[in-house]
């Protein structure tokens, strides 16, 4: 009592077939009377079951989404609440509901068969049976709009289960990519800055590549430890073009002309003596306020000028080229004006560095890597035969000078 009349084990209100009608001739009147009043009562008794059918029925359909929901799930799975606690899976959920739709499908229709069945027309009108179809409808109707629910929520989980799962792919992609940098940078060397580039021959294929490129800069400073007896003249040690300007940034010596820095392709000669085969500390500072520019060599200030391409910034996202000059933006090498030597600690700052810090980074007395390119292995790369190599202790070096 109470519940919907569809339960998978429940049991359909049974309908007693009416009496035969009476054949051959009439028995006596008593007889008579009481198979009329048997009838009768066999009659009333299938309206009342039928009556009690569908008021289950309507109480079904009358109430909220949710308490209806509810009935039905306890009244049609086989005796439990088959839909009271719904599979987390959304699939078996619409697998689930099909059933159940199924089931009070065949329920109602082997219901509406009994009744045809066992009572007469007189006993279930025609309106009654509409009636149980259109509940039969609605009920359909109800359970294939959950249905169509549920595959919008297994569509919308399927798509916010697949961008999470991208976005945990390409954190742990850069991840492994980061370890991966820092065990090849520790593999060789004990610290990622203890290392040279070593570039023997004078060729236009042997040379070292800064990964990372410059932002626009308004004054820098460049140090780095070289060591080169190649005559005439130590070659390039490092060229920054960019497009439209293949000589942004040149330091280079070049047959019998003395040390050359060009901004801008504009020149300045420095006064440096560096091709004695012996490790030297270079420093060179630059800006674009009148064009100022400094020269040091092992700590000392040795020259200083202006008007090297004054108030010309320098041009971001170019390629940094250690060992060649490049005619074009990372290529068209010239053997002639190739760097024979090794070099190491390549630093630049996006500032001009006070002469009392370059004087320690020289010394040995402080290290103070670039706060634009410092020096590390992964952000140098080697073509062409270039090596790197354990670098000596940078007191070793200065004992070398």
């Amino acid at each position: 009592a109470g519940g919907c009349p569809v339960s998978h084990r429940g049991t359909v209100p049974s309908f007693a077939p009416p009496a035969a009608p009476m054949r051959g001739r009439p028995r006596q009147a008593g007889a008579n009377r009481a198979t009329v009043l048997q009838q009768k009562e066999t009659i009333g008794s299938q309206r009342e079951a039928i009556r009690e059918l569908t008021g289950k029925l309507s109480r079904c359909e009358g109430a909220d989404g949710r308490s209806a929901t509810g009935t039905w799930k306890k009244e049609l799975g086989k005796g439990k609440d088959t839909m009271g606690d719904l599979p987390r899976d959304p699939a078996q959920v619409i697998d689930q509901l099909s059933r159940t739709m199924q089931t009070l499908k065949d329920r109602l229709e082997s219901l509406e068969h009994q009744l045809r069945a066992n009572v007469s027309y007189a006993a279930l009108p025609s309106d009654l049976r509409e009636m149980l179809q259109r509940r039969l409808g609605d009920l359909e109707r109800q359970l294939l709009s959950k249905v169509a629910e549920l595959e919008d929520e297994k569509s919308l989980l399927h798509n916010e289960t697949s961008a999470h799962r991208q976005k945990t792919e390409t954190a742990l992609n850069a991840l492994l990519e980061r370890v991966s940098e820092l065990e090849k940078g520790n593999s060789a060397f004990k610290s990622p800055d203890e290392f040279k580039v070593s570039l023997p021959l004078r060729t236009n294929y042997l040379y070292g590549k800064i990964k990372k490129t410059l932002p626009e800069l308004y004054a820098f400073t460049v140090c780095l430890w070289l060591r080169s007896s190649a005559s005439p003249g130590i070659g390039t040690p490092f060229s920054y073009a960019v497009p439209g300007q293949a000589n942004e940034i040149v330091l280079i010596e070049w047959g019998n002309n003395p040390i050359e820095l060009l901004i801008n392709d504009k020149v300045a000669q420095l006064p440096l003596f560096i091709s004695d085969g012996k490790w030297h500390h270079i420093c060179i500072t630059w800006t674009t306020r009148d064009g100022m520019w400094e020269a040091f060599q092992d700590g000392e200030k040795l020259g200083t000028g202006e008007n090297l391409a004054p108030w010309h910034p320098i041009k971001p996202g170019g390629v940094l080229i250690l060992g060649q000059e490049q005619d074009t933006v990372g290529g068209r090498f010239d053997a002639t004006q190739a760097f024979v030597g090794e070099m190491s600690q390549f630093n630049i700052w996006d500032r001009v560095l006070k002469a009392e810090d370059i004087m320690n980074i020289a010394n040995c007395s402080t290290n103070m890597p670039g706060n634009i390119i410092p020096w590390v292995d992964n952000n140098v790369d080697v073509f062409g035969g270039a090596t790197k190599w354990p670098v000596e202790t940078c007191e070793e070096r200065l004992l070398d000078l």
